[in-house]
């Protein structure tokens, strides 16, 4: 019962809350919060963990940049930490002096475009198959899905089943045998289970949708932020793909860009015997070695770190999305 006292035929009198000051109203971001000297200690041990990991992280690639533009010399003396010095490109201009790393490049984009779509095409519809409670099997499939995570049956049986299957010294070598990872497959179910409500397929029904089109037409458009992030996860695998060139390819037309940047590393290393054929010695043909090792690093790893940062809204949400809340 309200406190206020009512009379016939009179407009009910209510009291308005006392108005608060906003210094008063927590969390309020347009007034300073008073912290206690404890808050600020906390708020400092933070930042100066954060600063310290985001420079873990960053100077060691930033390190491999100026080092491959420096002279080495001064890099092997230490005396290049920060910033570049005798600026010098000619380990960018050896490696792609080598017609080989285009042909790399060509084929490893293709290899990774690819093998990307097929990887989308059979785990997006084989994750949303498996999310669906109604699909009796699922858990027998998830199961047997699981189990080639723990278990294979090796590089040579491995080998030998690629052989009578033909696909050695092919495209579909570095595209088939990885078609569907177990690991995305999970990643993408557990969004499609708690991320879709079910009310939606409810919805669908009630008008007229199949399976297909509540797929295409609702969950698909709903879910491009893990699309995103397992896209950029297979794409990355492709790219990074080095043993499978390594073990299966024979013809060197056909190698990714991984495997040629190798073979022009191993060809630029000393070979230990005093003179080179470029009339250099041995310390400066090593100096050199060096700088097109740093050139290389960088050549492999630039597309990705181009492609990254166009990614990166779908990548933060799309990894915690699926993720199991508490």
């Amino acid at each position: 019962m309200s406190s206020a006292t009512l009379t016939p035929g009179a407009a009910p009198a209510f009291s308005p809350a006392p108005k608060r000051a906003s210094d008063d109203i927590p969390f309020n971001p347009k007034v300073r919060q008073h912290k206690s000297p404890g808050d600020w200690v906390v708020d400092i041990v933070i930042v100066a963990i954060l600063v310290l990991v985001v420079v873990a992280v960053i100077y060691p690639l930033w390190f491999v940049v100026i080092a491959s533009v420096s002279d080495q010399t001064l890099v092997s003396n230490g005396q290049v930490t920060v910033v570049p010095r005798g600026f010098s490109l000619g380990g960018y201009a050896k490696v792609f002096a080598d017609t080989r790393i285009w042909a790399g490049y060509r084929n490893t984009i293709l290899y990774s475009l690819v093998g990307t779509l097929v990887n989308m095409v059979v785990t997006i519809p084989v994750a949303f198959g498996l999310s669906r409670r109604e699909f009796k099997a699922r858990r027998v499939i998830l199961f047997l899905f699981t189990f080639t995570m723990f278990f294979s049956g090796g590089l040579i049986p491995q080998y030998l089943l690629y052989k009578q299957l033909g696909l050695l010294d092919s495209m579909l070598v570095f595209i088939l045998p990885g078609a569907v990872s177990v690991y995305n497959v999970i990643v993408a179910r557990s969004f499609f289970e708690t991320s879709i409500p079910e009310e939606l397929h409810d919805a669908a029904q009630i008008d007229g949708l199949s399976y297909f089109g509540y797929f295409f037409r609702i969950v698909l458009p709903l879910s491009s932020a893990i699309i995103a992030v397992i896209a950029l996860y297979y794409f990355v695998g492709h790219w990074n793909d080095f043993f499978t060139g390594l073990v299966f390819i024979r013809d060197g037309d056909k190698q990714p860009l991984q495997n040629v940047l190798r073979s022009i590393l191993l060809a630029n290393q000393t070979n230990m015997t005093g003179q080179s054929s470029g009339g250099m010695n041995m310390l400066e043909q090593q100096q050199f070695a060096n700088q097109i090792k740093y050139g290389v690093i960088i050549v492999s790893t630039l597309p990705l770190l181009v492609i990254y940062p166009f990614l990166q809204k779908y990548f933060n949400k799309g990894v915690m999305i699926g993720a199991v809340k508490g």
